[in-house]
């Protein structure tokens, strides 16, 4: 390369070519290195390479990799490489607004890591190690964003967080005022489901045939979604306001 400035570069030999580039400064090859590995990006080898962006300090690579987790989380904490990433590149990801996942959803990703961890630890799977491992990475997930459905079928279930903590935030899920919890609760850009009651009408004829279900009118970020069933006597009304990426 360095006297006929051609190379060939493929799937198996690109990391250690960058590797090889940047050991040895030739920036050149290096950015040879990094437009293949762009070029390939995909939602299944996301996590994979942006390990390998934040090892080899390619910010440019690393920001792409984060693009396309944000667009497609679903897919990418699917991918086989996301239980492989490091702790730190975990909580850069739980730190982001802009995840497009439910969020108990990704805590069941994020257990799947911690277990993960555990066998690379070579510690028991238990509920405390899991804890261990997670470290600050637990109190990056927002149980706050759950329903309480959600939070009851898995994370008060999973033994990862203390009776105390479950306490609270069964509590926060259901009195008002609500009681702090230590964990964030700003919203994701993503589908949040959350649902606000509003009173519409004093009286409703009965021929309305009402079944007892609620209205439901969902609004969509980009994309605009309206479901509309008959109303009941007390005339309430359920908004979801939903931020699709």
């Amino acid at each position: 390369f360095l006297y006929s400035d051609e190379v060939q570069i493929g799937p198996e030999t690109v990391m250690t070519t960058l590797y090889t580039a940047k050991k040895y400064a030739v920036p050149a090859l290096e950015a040879h290195c990094v437009d293949f590995l762009t070029k390939h990006l995909r939602a299944d080898n996301a996590f994979m390479l942006l390990t390998q962006a934040r090892l080899f300090d390619e910010p440019q690579l690393a920001s792409l990799c984060l693009d396309t987790i944000d667009k497609s989380t679903m897919d990418a904490i699917s991918a086989e490489g996301f239980t492989d990433i490091d702790i730190d590149t975990l909580c850069a990801v739980l730190e982001r607004d802009t995840l497009s996942i439910r969020e108990s959803r990704l805590f069941g990703a994020v257990v799947r890591w911690a277990e993960a961890e555990c066998q690379r630890q070579q510690l028991p799977v238990t509920f405390g190690n899991k804890q261990k491992v997670l470290g600050r990475a637990l109190s990056l997930i927002r149980f706050p964003l759950m329903t309480i459905e959600e939070f009851a079928a898995g994370p008060a279930q999973s033994g990862i967080l203390s009776d105390r903590e479950v306490v609270n935030l069964f509590l926060h899920f259901t009195v008002n005022p609500k009681p702090k919890v230590d964990y964030i609760d700003r919203p994701r850009c993503c589908l949040r489901g959350k649902e606000c009651s509003i009173n519409r009408f004093q009286q409703v004829e009965s021929r309305w045939g009402y079944s007892g279900t609620s209205d439901r009118i969902r609004y969509g970020f980009g994309n605009y979604l309206k479901e509309r069933q008959k109303c009941g006597k007390k005339g309430r009304v359920l908004l979801n306001f939903c931020f699709l990426a």
